[in-house]
């Protein structure tokens, strides 16, 4: 930098000669020196201050636009992380057939607890006790100064327990806002729906997760975001499965029964209207399961009998030994067959049930009426085994049923490891091979819908692929016709409802004894019914576990007893609702009386 100096030479000596004093020449250029200086310096301290200033104007500006943005748009709760993954909390209603809800989602909170952050552990404890009585005021207030500072207390509150919690007024006590499953209709089709509970949690979002029922077997449609949320709509009309499940619950009752199941289905479709199962439970408050192996799965609400009870279904097997004969060529309905009773096979002999003798002959049609072992047994024996087999196979006996629900690839049938001759007369009239009310369902809706199998399920207005014929339409026709005889003057009289033209087939069956052999005193019983006859379109099944009727002298323990009559007062409800009107038959002939006037 070039500086000009404060006592320049020519100018000295120039004042010097003119008599001036050289030193007003310094403190001249000083003073323009400090001036320039002076200058400097401000132009230098304006300019930052303007670039301070414009970093303030652009800070606040930045805040500014940040804070309104907060404030238009709508707050979104934060979603708790588990391994890194979101919580999907969100899933589909389930509905009837009619879009009636069956299972919906509910907003409510969780309560935990920052143990740290309390101001009297000790009175919490006491207060939550006395508003959850399932919790113990040792263990809260254990947990509560044991150092721990994170505490879960309740997964679910209702809006009276929130209330009160909130009424403690302490700030280690803290709600969640979660979605939980809720079953509107209680005890309703428990064992359809099954349940769920809790899968990955956070303390503001909990995943809901399917534990049993079509709630498990969907669970992936159930939950899939693709589906924005569209219900998953069954095949259950809520009104008939209200109706089947009061009817059937007095007739357990009646009847002295452990335990009973009824199905109705569409023929056609195979679309299940109501699937009852007792003792049931509810789902909102689902029980644990038997942690005994000893004791009877039975005896648990969860077990569904439509499903998973496998049982040897007696007598009502009885028709697809008749059925394959007349497939066959080897019967007819009128063709005359040994039914003399008792029958010797080998060491092995075939009676009647209370040793009574139906033949010595009967016709194939009357081999159904009475319900004849040794009728059916000697038609087992023409078709052989390895027919009969095939047979029952193609009925769905040898497999289980696709209906969908989680527990039903777990029921498979018991079907015996060697089929000897003895086993092809004994499954003829459905002993020795196990099966659900289910599977008997989906045959007899074999026979109702013209001989073309069908495969039951829950789910509504699904296009199926129409399922194979098992035996030819006339087969099937003559089926349902002795069917029908076995109603109006058969084992199954008590079940004859008037208008609807039911036709069923009785079975009793002996109960197993886990320690071999067969109790004498304990049955299940079974009616598989089809109505109406003349234009079949329903499947009823009903099945009651050890059932005694006691109305008379003597215990009666027959399904034409017990199971029939639970039967009659089901189609006798629910026929209305299914939208059937009566059909009014002409009495016989020997019932008209001619009045003259």
């Amino acid at each position: 930098m070039i500086r000009t100096p404060l006592r320049p030479l020519a100018r000295i000596l120039d004042a010097r000669a003119k008599g001036e004093n050289p030193d007003s020449i310094e403190r001249e250029n000083r003073r323009i020196r400090h001036e320039a200086m002076r200058d400097k310096a401000r132009n230098r301290a304006e300019g930052r201050l303007l670039l301070l200033g414009l970093s303030f104007f652009l800070a606040f500006s930045v805040i500014g636009a940040r804070m309104g943005l907060l404030a238009s748009t709508q707050p979104m709760e934060p979603r708790a992380a588990a391994s890194g993954a979101e919580i999907l909390n969100q899933r589909a209603d389930i509905t009837d057939r009619s879009g009636r809800i069956l299972a919906t989602n509910l907003l409510t909170h969780s309560l935990y607890a920052h143990p740290q952050d309390m101001v009297d552990p000790l009175r919490v404890a006491r207060e939550l006790a006395a508003i959850f009585p399932e919790l113990k005021e040792e263990d809260l207030a254990k947990r509560f100064t044991d150092g721990r500072r994170f505490l879960w207390i309740r997964k679910k509150l209702s809006p009276e327990q929130m209330q009160q919690v909130h009424d403690i007024g302490d700030p280690g006590l803290l709600f969640g806002p979660r979605e939980m499953r809720l079953y509107p209709n209680g005890r309703l089709a428990a064992h359809v729906l099954g349940g769920t509970s809790f899968g990955a949690e956070g303390v503001h979002s909990a995943e809901v997760i399917g534990t049993a029922g079509i709630e498990k077997a969907l669970d992936t449609r159930l939950r899939d975001p693709a589906a924005a949320g569209e219900p998953l709509q069954l095949s259950i009309d809520l009104t008939v499965q209200a109706a089947i499940t009061e009817v059937l619950g007095a007739g357990m009752k009646m009847m002295n029964a452990k335990g009973a199941t009824a199905i109705l289905m569409e023929a056609h479709s195979g679309e299940i209207l109501a699937l009852a199962s007792l003792p049931d439970f509810d789902p909102n408050d689902r029980p644990a399961p038997l942690v005994d192996r000893n004791a009877d799965p039975g005896d648990s609400p969860l077990f569904n009998r439509a499903v998973q009870g496998v049982y040897e279904l007696g007598s009502t097997f009885k028709i697809f030994t008749v059925a394959q004969a007349m497939e066959l060529g080897l019967v007819n309905a009128q063709t005359i067959v040994d039914a003399n009773a008792p029958m010797r096979w080998g060491r092995f002999l075939i009676k009647e049930f209370k040793n009574h003798n139906y033949g010595p002959l009967l016709s194939v049609t009357d081999v159904i009426v009475k319900s004849s072992n040794v009728g059916v047994a000697r038609l087992a024996l023409q078709i052989g085994g390895l027919r009969q087999q095939a047979f029952l196979k193609s009925l769905g006996f040898f497999d289980p049923t696709p209906v969908e629900l989680v527990e039903a690839p777990y029921a498979r049938p018991l079907v015996p490891a060697k089929w000897a001759e003895i086993t092809t007369i004994t499954t003829s009239y459905g002993h020795g091979l196990a099966a659900s009310p289910l599977h008997l369902a989906a045959a007899y809706g074999t026979i109702a819908n013209g001989g073309i199998t069908v495969k039951p399920t829950l789910l509504h207005g699904n296009d199926r692929p129409q399922g194979a014929r098992a035996m030819r339409a006339e087969v099937a026709h003559d089926s349902l016709a002795m069917l029908r005889q076995v109603v109006t003057r058969g084992t199954a009289s008590y079940g004859d409802v008037e208008g609807y033209e039911v036709a069923g087939k009785t079975g009793t069956a002996d109960k197993p004894n886990p320690r071999g052999g067969y109790y004498h005193d304990k049955v299940v019983n079974t009616f598989a019914s089809i109505f109406p006859a003349s234009d079949p379109r329903y499947v009823l099944i009903v099945t009651l576990d050890e059932p005694v009727e006691t109305s008379g002298p003597q215990p009666r323990r027959t399904a034409g007893y017990t199971a029939v009559p639970v039967a009659a007062e089901i189609i006798r409800r629910t026929a209305p609702l299914l939208g059937l009107r009566p059909k009014v038959e002409a009495p016989p002939v020997d019932r008209i009386t001619a009045v003259r006037n």
